[in-house]
């Protein structure tokens, strides 16, 4: 399907301005859809009455509120609940900004800075302005001493200064066409309420002061958080906020494992449950509640890519640094079997980071524009990025015979030989790895058992360690495993510098980074800068194919299945509009637009 062609999409035409003036609003190419005076966002009901609460299950704990920082496990949602940007997020476009802290938006043709302009009635939930010394010492200090996902955006500034009473200005020391409204999306945090702190080892004291229509009224670490409608939230009148942020309370329970989690909804104790096995979905959502019409199941479909989630391979680790390896260990997971024997009924698989999208590599040979960005780095490239790469099919058999004596070929090459039942190389030494998992993720550890069934047939025997979401999050911040779940969605339809923190060879050396694999390809990293300098259309979709293709070729993950739907059982209550944005699974995760109703 080609999501060009769907409604809010023209917003990707390229334009050109003459020269920079105030805006309402900002695309990453061309217009944002809505005009000046909008009144709401299209996929919002503008007349959703306020009350209610949503309360939500989450497996693990946390110990900090702060998500801005290496340190600590915080409940993702507080990100996109608890704090406030200068520009809000449009999701029925492919990457639309509005003004929210900011009430204008200015930028040149060629996008070398930006500036914002603080709306007058900004506040923060004391009732204290937010100002631009606020806007400056959050961007400086998520840039320098926050987490990761900050630095390398800060690193291409070159000046942040104030220019007005309510204006400040970013200058960039690179060209990067998406710097502006990546600066757009920052959170804007309070700079009083951290004087005298040490921001970096914040943890459960300081309750965040922002100016988000939610704050955080109580919490128990590692039980629950409970976030409430601000009735004093500045922002309520905004076009940008009429219709969302309905609900009167957002709470969040946490639970060992998805089945305490699940057995806590079909209790009364949550009244929303979003189910990602399909065989659970279907078999066990018919409990009284379902059968009464109490809690109601809804199916959201969404037009954004797949990403990439299954186990990924440590190539920081020698075992994993020959590609064939990762090759053998890719055709051995027999992923036709496990598809069924889980979920009961074949999903589709992801066959590449941006499937599912305009930006997926097309079969066969690269051609055209992808190819002339591929050849430069063919000597780098890993086989089937230039002729073009398919995942390997079982027979859909437990024996899956084809497959694991291909799997088993391919280990010889790579100088490993079944020995006595045992795969080894010349000296003897057995072939084995880790597998690290979270506990309680009941799905990744049904994947692994009937994986490491498979591997054991190609005389591998992987030990598999299971370890509580504390240490979890430590370990993997430190790419302290060999082979471990991964998950990494890809939230848009116009990929940018985030691509960077996923894939980037500099993310690959910085702890707590998304580059779990250690990814360090020149290909990778020049095929990123160059979607970010696109000046047409078609370059940055040749762009994002060629990088889909030198990913998938990379061998860097064993992909499992996606769902181009999310499933969610909810109470009656909870509603949702009925016109769904472009990415409608994110209502699904988010209740910004959710309503309570009798």
């Amino acid at each position: 399907m080609n999501y060009f062609a769907l409604a809010g999409i023209a917003a990707l035409v390229f334009s050109s301005a003459a020269q920079a003036e105030p805006k309402h609003g900002i695309a990453m190419y061309g217009d944002p859809a809505l005009p000046p005076d909008f009144v709401s966002q299209p996929h919002v009901n503008p007349d959703a009455p306020k009350g209610g609460a949503i309360i939500q299950g989450e497996v693990g704990g946390f110990d900090s509120l702060n998500p801005h920082i290496r340190k600590g496990r915080t409940p993702w949602q507080l990100r996109f609940l608890a704090y406030e940007s200068l520009m809000g997020r449009s999701y029925a476009e492919p990457f639309s900004l509005y003004g929210l802290l900011a009430e204008s938006i200015e930028t040149p043709e060629d996008r070398s800075w930006v500036e914002f302009t603080l709306n007058p009635a900004a506040r923060f939930s004391d009732g204290s302005p937010v100002t631009v010394e606020d806007v400056l010492w959050s961007f400086e200090t998520l840039g320098t001493i926050g987490h990761p996902r900050y630095a390398s955006t800060w690193e291409k500034v070159e000046s942040a200064e104030v220019v007005g009473e309510r204006t400040v200005r970013f200058t960039f020391n690179t060209r990067d066409d998406e710097l502006p409204l990546i600066m757009g999306l920052r959170p804007i945090l309070k700079k009083a309420q951290w004087e005298g702190k040490d921001f970096a080892e914040s943890g459960l004291d300081d309750i965040p002061i922002s100016s988000a229509p939610y704050v955080i009224t109580d919490f128990e670490a590692g039980r629950f958080v409970l976030l409430e409608r601000n009735p004093d939230y500045w922002g309520a009148d905004l076009p940008f906020r009429r219709g969302t942020d309905n609900l009167d309370q957002i709470r969040m329970e946490f639970f060992a494992d998805g089945t305490a989690m699940f057995e806590a909804f079909k209790g009364g104790i949550l009244n929303t449950m979003r189910e990602t096995n399909v065989q659970k979905w279907d078999t066990q959502y018919d409990f009284p509640a379902v059968q009464s019409g109490d809690i109601v199941k809804s199916i959201i479909p969404h037009q954004r890519p797949t990403g990439i989630q299954g186990l990924a391979f440590n190539t920081r680790r020698p075992q994993f640094q020959d590609w064939r390896v990762r090759e053998a260990l890719i055709t051995a997971f027999n992923f036709e079997f496990i598809n069924v024997t889980i979920n009961g009924e074949a999903q589709p698989r992801i066959t590449s980071p941006f499937g599912n999208s305009v930006f997926a590599m097309d079969p066969g040979p690269a051609t055209g524009k992808v190819r002339e960005l591929l050849e430069p780095y063919a000597a780098s490239l890993l086989p089937g990025a230039m002729e073009g790469y398919t995942l390997p099919v079982g027979d859909g058999t437990e024996r899956n015979r084809a497959n694991i004596r291909k799997a088993l070929s391919i280990m010889e090459e790579a100088g490993w030989t079944l020995r006595d039942g045992t795969l080894v190389n010349d000296a003897g030494d057995a072939f084995t790895f880790d597998i690290l998992l979270r506990s309680g993720a009941t799905e990744p550890q049904q994947i692994v058992d009937l994986y490491v069934s498979a591997l054991q047939r190609i005389g591998i025997n992987p030990t598999v360690t299971t370890i509580d979401s504390a240490e979890y999050t430590e370990r993997s911040n430190a790419f302290d495993f060999d082979m471990t779940w991964y998950q990494r969605g890809v939230p848009s339809l116009s990929p940018g510098n985030e691509q960077t923190l996923y894939w980037g060879s500099e993310a690959a050396d910085v702890e707590g980074s998304r580059n779990w694999a250690g990814i360090r390809s020149p290909a990778v990293d020049a095929i990123i800068n160059q979607l970010l300098v696109s000046e047409t259309t078609d370059d940055y979709i040749a762009a994002v194919k060629a990088l889909d293709r030198a990913l998938i070729s990379g061998r860097y993950v064993v992909p499992i299945w996606h769902q181009p739907i999310a499933r969610l059982a909810h109470a009656k209550e909870l509603r949702y509009p009925s016109v769904l944005p472009m990415y409608g699974d994110w209502i699904g995760f988010q209740p910004d637009v959710w309503w309570y109703e009798e």
